[in-house]
Parts: C-alpha cells; sequence; structure tokens
C-alpha cells in the first residue's frame, strides 16, 4: 500500500493460511481509497515499527552477553518443559543461581508467590488464594506452566500437577 499497490485484488493475493480460501470476500472489503497522506502516515508507522525492532534486538544482544556467565544454568533450565530463552533469564535475574538463600524449593514457592495459601480450621481447609510474590518470577512462572501443560510429549500431555 505504501508504495502505491492498492489494488484489493493484489492486496488479496497477499493473504495466508486460512484467509486464502476467503480472497474474494477479502478484495471487496479491501476496496477503498488510499490518499498520498494515508501512505505518508503509513511509511511513518512502518518506521516506527522497526525501530522498535531494532532497539528489540540491541536489548536481547545486551542481555544476551549479560546472561553469558549463566551458560550453563541457562542450559539446564531451558530443558523444562515450558521454559525458553525469556523465561530462563527472567528466573536467573529474578532469583539468582545460588539457591542457598531459600531454605527448600517450598520457601522459593512462597516468594514467588506460586504455592497456594492454606487456611484451616477446626480440621476443615478452605480455599485461599495464592500469595502476592514478586510479581516478575510468578508472572513468568505461571505463563511457563501454561506453556508446559499444553506441550505435547509422544501421545499425551504432560501432566499438570499442584504444589512445589
Amino acid at each position: 500500500m505504501i508504495d502505491g499497490t492498492d489494488s484489493p485484488g493484489e492486496m488479496a493475493e497477499l493473504a495466508r493460511v486460512r484467509l486464502r480460501s476467503k480472497r474474494a470476500e477479502l478484495a471487496l472489503a479491501l476496496r477503498g481509497r488510499v490518499e498520498a497522506y494515508h501512505r505518508f502516515l503509513l511509511t511513518m508507522q512502518l518506521n516506527h515499527v522497526e525501530g522498535m525492532e531494532r532497539e528489540l534486538e540491541q536489548l536481547d544482544q545486551y542481555i544476551a552477553v549479560k546472561l553469558a556467565p549463566y551458560d550453563t544454568e541457562m542450559a539446564l533450565l531451558k530443558q523444562i518443559p515450558g521454559v525458553d530463552w525469556v523465561v530462563a533469564a527472567v528466573l536467573i535475574a529474578e532469583i539468582g543461581v545460588d539457591m542457598s538463600v531459600f531454605v527448600s524449593a517450598h520457601h522459593l514457592a512462597a516468594w514467588a508467590g506460586v504455592c497456594p495459601g492454606s487456611h484451616e480450621s477446626a480440621g476443615k481447609r478452605k480455599s485461599v488464594r495464592a500469595r502476592k510474590g514478586n510479581t516478575h518470577p510468578r508472572t513468568i512462572l505461571v505463563g511457563a506452566a501454561m506453556s508446559a501443560s499444553r506441550k505435547r510429549c509422544g501421545r499425551h500431555t504432560l501432566p499438570v500437577t499442584a504444589g512445589v
């Protein structure tokens, strides 16, 4: 569109995957007018997006340099289902690699806010929300757990277990 190629038929041909079967309807939806000022604004927006992508790439390179001393730990963490480079980087940045500061895995889970709270009175357990915990590891661990629960291992999905 920025280059002046705004024919609805040509743009509909760029459709991929599921939209390919709906090219005729897509061509009808793409009918309209694209003026010079529209192209100017689209160029500005595209330049802005490309600039942000370059900055994100620079940030990723900077983080990779800072994480270089932790290559072994990164490799071990990435073996866990649901843990990718980003999750491993956040865990190392937020928790560190020295686990001696936590008495047990349960203490780490409580600190991160991913273990359920417990409220028991007269032998009856009541449902309680998890602690607030540290926002960053909690968010990334919940995302990793959701990803791992959807990961297929052979024919079956991985089991989702409660607790740590």
